[in-house]
């Protein structure tokens, strides 16, 4: 039996038991929403976040009339939903858009102020993935976010506070870095990816606290800066936090791209700062072993656009490291 009709069965299975159960319209809305919710929290395939979004919407029929706030939360919910569902067009990134803004309306003048933040930042999170289809610009989804913060502050809800100062930085650095605004936005990143980890441990939020490491990381690499070494530095320091939480145990993928960017990173720093004209035919030697090491990951979890792109960087950085062939050698023995 396939994914897909395995999950048909039990979706026909849990409609045929809320259409038997004696209930209300509104709680068997509820019945419907929450096996929703319990296949979109751990979908076993795609077909699950679909049938997930179609409960959703049998769900929304049977709520009473006059009972916006339960069709709003319903909403949100299914916003959620068709926003991990896989696609190859914006088809469902646009109607989750549509979702979130209906729901918003209606739990910005009813709902509680955790569920008008946590909308806020899913309708951000759906802005910036159309803008990086470049369906839309980035600024509504800044706008969205900033919103979240006036709730989600670092005291009380410490996890959605970094969560939403790593997408806020993410959504800086993708703005266009052409005009002369663009060196205040990289601040901007860093500043808010450093004031994320603030309030983030590695005991307590281990993946938040990985994640923003090593998007800090990123942002230092990349950021105008006259401390383009200095800031290489700190990058790599990053990115070692970060690896502390993304073992190739625990994380393969996330490790496999963290000591990609760390090769990338070494790629471009001397071997001795105090002597760069010296060149870095050392750290490059270094970066193509970390390089090889997450092509192969890559790889073997079927990821072959990272790995191509890897292999690209292997290549460069071997043509790169040529005219050193004597230090090569003399290396790998």
């Amino acid at each position: 039996m396939t994914a897909g009709s395995r999950t048909k069965q039990q979706v026909d299975a849990a409609l045929a038991a809320v259409e038997d159960a004696d209930a209300s319209d509104a709680d068997k809305a509820q019945m419907l929403m929450e096996i929703a919710m319990g296949l979109q929290q751990n979908p076993r395939a795609a077909a699950d976040l679909v049938a997930a979004v179609d409960l959703y919407r049998k769900s929304l029929t049977l709520v009473p009339p006059g009972e916006a706030l339960a069709a709003a939360r319903i909403r949100a919910r299914m916003a959620t939903a068709l926003m991990a569902v896989p696609s190859e067009d914006a088809a469902e990134m646009k109607q989750a858009k549509a979702e979130i803004t209906v729901a918003l309306a209606t739990l910005t003048a009813e709902g509680s102020d955790a569920e008008i933040a946590e909308a806020e930042m899913n309708l951000g999170l759906i802005c910036q993935t159309l803008a990086g289809m470049r369906i839309m610009p980035i600024q509504p989804a800044i706008s969205a976010y900033q919103r979240a913060l006036r709730v989600f502050d670092k005291k009380a809800y410490p996890k959605e506070f970094a969560i939403l100062q790593n997408n806020l930085a993410t959504a800086f650095l993708s703005m266009p870095f052409t005009d002369e605004a663009s060196k205040m936005r990289e601040a901007l990143a860093v500043a808010a990816f450093e004031e994320g980890l603030s309030v983030v441990t590695l005991i307590d939020q281990p993946v938040e606290y990985a994640m923003l490491q090593n998007n800090l990381g990123n942002a230092l690499q990349y950021v105008s800066s006259s401390h383009r070494v200095e800031n290489g530095y700190r990058a790599l320091d990053a990115y070692d936090e970060a690896l502390k939480v993304r073992t190739e145990r625990d994380m393969p993928e996330e490790y496999a791209n963290t000591i990609a960017n760390k090769a990338n990173c070494l790629s471009n720093l001397p071997d001795d700062p105090e002597n760069p004209e010296a060149g870095n035919p050392r750290n490059i030697m270094t970066a193509i072993g970390l390089l090889r090491e997450a092509q192969a990951i890559f790889r073997s979890r079927g990821a072959m656009d990272k790995a191509a792109a890897v292999a690209e960087s292997v290549a460069e950085l071997s043509a790169a490291l040529a005219p050193h062939s004597a230090f090569r050698s003399s290396s790998e023995h």
